[in-house]
């Protein structure tokens, strides 16, 4: 049987941090079940994008023009940022590092910039230079790109990207909007914010035409707009770490809140019986083995939640959590290796699978 890499086993790779953790690439992300009732929904549209299956469903006013719109505005996100597309913005930026600067698309500018935020704000847990990494590991990234090399590196060839993976070697101008990486051999990925963007642009597009009732579902990143038909909040589950997909631990209510996942089943492969996953310490080099099996951030803003859920779980319980709680409004769910699930004190959630228990409220201040 397969297992993941633990506190144990960890001993046998060097400098192998924690590791377990979910998310950081167009990482991301995560899978929620929402527990809705979807019979009441007009309509419900599902396309391939973002290396993943998206779907928006309108309780209201479900036109193919409002539909079109937002899986339109979705693609040119893609467009604009995958480190898949070759002509992509992000993709420019890495071909030209330690050449030149790029300029790029305001919007890029923007997300990149916000990225860069959360690296500082999050002491580098959170580095959107961690690309090298990704790649060098193979782990079916942050865009669900496909690879077959798949393997565990050598120390040496670990330590011989480390030096890439620096989130203050990225340089903007914001006169020009020009992003600039200083070494050669670096490289963006911003699948731990992108998607993120694209819900709340999503979303935007959603109040914009007036529909008073939807969710957005891109690959996991929840978005939830308005209340149920009845006035309630939306009930979003949380994905059981352990269990296939679909089966939860319990669930959030919210209303206009977005709710994001990074965990340790997202994405990973088996060498020797031990599942890799494929969110990296970027000091380390290694997945995050810290006893976490999943992270969910609840907020207004799905960009910022999808980067504060990869930060927190490559900080561990106590500083991420520290850092869900300098953001307003932010919340956060932690579970656990050994089946505890702890919370921020203003989350509304309720624990349904009792296989799981719910650590004794407690405020870190």
């Amino acid at each position: 049987m397969a297992r993941f890499l633990s506190a144990a086993t960890s001993r046998n790779f060097p400098n192998a941090l924690d590791f377990k953790r979910c998310r950081a690439p167009f990482c991301a992300a995560l899978f929620v079940l929402l527990l809705a009732a979807c019979s009441q929904a007009e309509s419900s549209r599902a396309e391939f994008v973002l290396g993943t299956v998206c779907s928006v469903t309108l309780f209201d006013q479900a036109k193919d023009r409002i539909y079109q719109d937002i899986f339109n505005r979705i693609r040119e996100i893609e467009n604009r940022m995958s480190v898949n597309i070759p002509v992509s913005d992000v993709s420019r930026i890495n071909a030209a590092a330690g050449i030149e600067p790029v300029q790029v698309h305001d919007e890029t500018f923007k997300v990149i910039e916000r990225a860069l935020h959360f690296a500082e704000q999050s002491g580098g847990a959170f580095d959107p230079t961690v690309e090298p990494l990704v790649s060098l590991w193979g782990v079916p990234g942050s865009n669900d790109r496909l690879q077959l090399n798949v393997r565990v590196p050598s120390q040496t060839e670990i330590d011989a990207v480390l030096p890439l993976i620096n989130w203050r070697n990225v340089e903007l101008d914001h006169h020009t909007r020009s992003v600039f990486l200083r070494r050669r051999g670096m490289a963006l990925d911003l699948g731990a914010i992108a998607k993120g963007y694209a819900a709340d642009e999503a979303a935007a597009i959603i109040r914009s035409a007036g529909v008073k009732r939807a969710i957005i579902d891109l690959g996991g990143n929840i978005f939830t707009v308005g209340v149920k038909k009845n006035k309630s909040p939306w009930r979003v589950g949380i994905q059981h770490p352990l269990e296939e997909r679909g089966f939860t631990i319990g669930m959030v209510q919210t209303t206009e809140q977005t709710v994001v996942t990074s965990g340790v089943y997202e994405r990973f492969f088996e060498a020797d019986s031990v599942k890799y996953h494929h969110i990296f310490s970027p000091s380390r080099g290694y997945p995050v083995n810290n006893g976490l099996l999943s992270v969910t951030v609840i907020c207004s803003v799905s960009m910022d939640a999808d980067a504060l859920s990869t930060a927190a779980f490559v900080m561990g319980y106590a500083r991420g959590r520290a850092l869900v709680e300098s953001f307003p409004g932010a919340e956060a769910v932690f579970v656990f290796e050994d089946l505890s699930v702890w919370k921020t004190l203003g989350v509304n959630f309720t624990l349904t699978d009792k296989s799981f228990r719910l650590a004794r409220e407690t405020s870190l201040h």
